[in-house]
């Protein structure tokens, strides 16, 4: 893998109009390239206060902040200049760090320097990604955990175990005489311990997945029910259009919220009745209410008295799923149903006890404990690496050729190195920093 380290430099706060804005330089002329447009000298370890200078002109009063190879976030010499936070001079001083020789960093070339400069491994790079596409607290918090190794600690314990055994069973290939064959109850027994420490990392993928990405939640129920208005108030702003004509809502609308902590996508969808009463668009409306449900975690039936046929229909059909029953119109419905909550999306009863519910079954689909956040490259690579120490396990049963053992255990030590990043291709690797923004 090629290391191309020129100099490269970007603004890394977001362009827009604020307090403070950054411009980040990293490379071996970081230095050389910062004193050029700096009116006085700058001092490594120290807080640099000055002008940025462009010949007699002055561009902007900044702060620089040097920080000397390794020590930066880079690994490189690295400069970062604070200026105010005008996207005018952010640009200017921009234009005229690259008229010096340094050019625009690509996407993630920051971070991907870090990886190259063994400042961090892939596992914690994608960490910095997690934290920076956090929607949730949770989210952001099990990133962090990563950030600080938890995932890669572990992932070299289990290689570290793989790489015992595998040793062993080389060295008697190769020195039969001077080493005795591993006995094959030894390797299995192995095998099967770090199989259920896979398996511990892997279990809750999915509740990752669910952290990450969020829940599902889709509002479902017959036409004027009630669903665009409380979706609308679970929402806290108007977000789907309300009248009491029925079938008002003729597609799904997805919008996320963050619910204590959880990121949570309510669906808004058009009511369901009988299609044959339905026009076509409504009749496609309708279909998307039910495929809605299939891709939901959770289903908030809404009804305002007893359940029809087709309320049932739709009970069945989400009989896998997480529902709660909801009870609209209290305020002009004062009927009792019992297992429901009571709502009234106009006046706001009932709202809190209802997100209260959903937070409570949130909790109950992603476990608490769970400490291993991994993404679909890295579950990917973990599920290989079971598959691997599996195969030495079935080998077993029928052959006790140590070379056998040997390919699949190091199969197995191979797709845990590709979690880090200690084998890994350069396609894999663009792929991975090509979803960062550029000034990370």
């Amino acid at each position: 893998m090629e290391n191309n380290f020129d100099t490269i430099c970007a603004i890394i706060t977001p362009l827009a109009t604020g307090a403070v804005g950054i411009i980040r330089i990293s490379g071996d002329k970081s230095f050389n390239i910062a004193q050029e447009i700096f009116d006085k000298k700058i001092k490594p370890k120290m807080i640099n206060y000055g002008h940025i200078i462009d010949g007699n002109d002055v561009i902007d009063e900044v702060i620089i902040l040097p920080f000397v190879a390794p020590h930066s976030y880079t690994g490189d010499d690295v400069i970062e200049i604070q200026t105010h936070g005008s996207p005018i001079v952010l640009n200017s001083v921009l234009e005229l760090i690259l008229s010096k020789g340094a050019r625009l960093a690509l996407r993630g070339e920051f971070t991907k320097r870090a990886f190259l400069n063994h400042r961090i491994d892939l596992s914690q790079a994608e960490a910095i990604l997690d934290i920076i596409q956090s929607k949730s607290a949770k989210s952001a918090q099990n990133a962090l955990s990563n950030l600080g190794g938890y995932l890669k600690n572990k992932t070299n314990e289990i290689k570290n175990n793989l790489i015992e055994i595998y040793s062993k069973v080389i060295a008697s290939v190769d020195f039969p005489e001077d080493v005795a064959e591993v006995d094959t109850n030894y390797i299995v027994s192995k095998c099967s311990d770090n199989i259920l420490q896979l398996e511990e990392i892997l279990n809750n993928s999915r509740s990752h997945d669910f952290i990450r990405d969020g829940l599902n939640a889709c509002l479902i129920g017959k036409p004027n029910v009630g669903k665009s208005s409380l979706f609308n108030a679970l929402l806290n702003y108007t977000r789907a259009i309300v009248t009491p004509i029925e079938g008002t809502t003729r597609d799904t609308i997805k919008e996320a919220i963050n619910l204590n902590g959880y990121l949570i996508n309510f669906i808004d969808t058009a009511g369901i009745r009988d299609k044959e009463k339905a026009d076509l668009v409504e009749q496609i409306g309708i279909d998307n209410s039910l495929e809605a449900i299939e891709n939901s975690e959770i289903v908030l039936f809404l009804f305002e008295n007893s359940l029809s046929e087709i309320e049932e229909e739709l009970i069945e059909r989400a009989k896998n799923k997480q529902i709660l029953f909801i009870k609209t119109k209290c305020d002009i419905n004062s009927t009792s149903v019992d297992n429901s909550l009571e709502i009234s999306s106009k006046t706001g009863f009932g709202i809190d006890k209802l997100k209260e519910k959903i937070t409570e079954i949130i909790k109950n689909l992603i476990p608490q404990d769970s400490n291993y956040t991994t993404n679909k490259r890295q579950q990917t690579c973990l599920l290989r690496a079971k598959e691997s120490l599996y195969n030495v396990i079935k080998t077993s049963e029928f052959n006790s050729d140590a070379d056998l053992f040997a390919m699949d255990l190091k199969q197995s030590i191979l797709a845990l190195d590709e979690i880090t990043g200690e084998v890994l291709t350069d396609t894999i690797l663009d792929n991975i920093f090509d979803n960062f923004c550029i000034g990370k």
